[in-house]
């Protein structure tokens, strides 16, 4: 919920509802595509996918604006300590960390491709004197990022989709996975 708090509005502040917004619920969606893949005895319901998609996003937004941040090292750091703190809770039993995964993912590649900003020091062709040098809006590697991203997360939405309606079970197909929603100890058991 914290993170709703903190990466949620500063995103919607930066960005608008609109966008966000999208983010939210296609990131919310992934997360639920990916679990019902994995755990096929449990229903899982909440909002931790989508919340995993706002960090998810926020991550691929410092990435892809990279140049724009002047204390980048120290806002990816932090970020990805977030991220590994959320994901290593996710180990606990009861807790849908398949979720959390495919919020993330989906958080991820839709960052790239719905939070591009332009780059410092560029103008629009009107405000520029006529004898001056127009530069491009994006970087090459924003362009680069975007169409990958973009094809990435329309793949992986049509494959998973497909894969949810014929029924098939992903842990058929990635016997280790299992170890991805929970590990078992002597304190726990992941069966339950």
């Amino acid at each position: 919920m914290l993170s709703l708090l903190f990466v949620g509005i500063r995103l919607e502040q930066q960005f608008g509802f609109v966008r966000i917004g999208i983010l939210y619920l296609l990131s919310g969606f992934g997360g639920a595509v990916l679990s019902a893949l994995l755990l096929k005895n449990n229903i899982s319901v909440g909002a931790s996918g989508a919340l995993f998609g706002l960090l998810g996003a926020m991550l691929s937004e410092l990435i892809i604006n990279w140049t724009i941040y002047s204390n980048r090292v120290a806002a990816l750091l932090t970020l990805m300590v977030i991220i590994v703190i959320n994901l290593g809770i996710g180990l606990f039993p009861h807790v849908d960390n398949f979720a959390h995964i495919g919020g993330f993912l989906s958080g991820f590649l839709l960052g790239f491709v719905l939070l591009i900003r332009p780059q410092f020091g560029w103008l629009e062709r009107d405000d520029l004197p006529p004898s001056a040098q127009v530069t491009s809006k994006y970087k090459a590697y924003q362009y680069v990022l975007w169409v990958i991203a973009l094809l990435l997360l329309i793949a992986g939405f049509a494959v998973g989709l497909v894969m949810l309606f014929r029924g098939v079970n992903g842990n058929d197909h990635c016997h280790w996975c299992h170890y991805l929603n929970c590990v078992p100890t002597s304190r726990w058991s992941c069966d339950d």
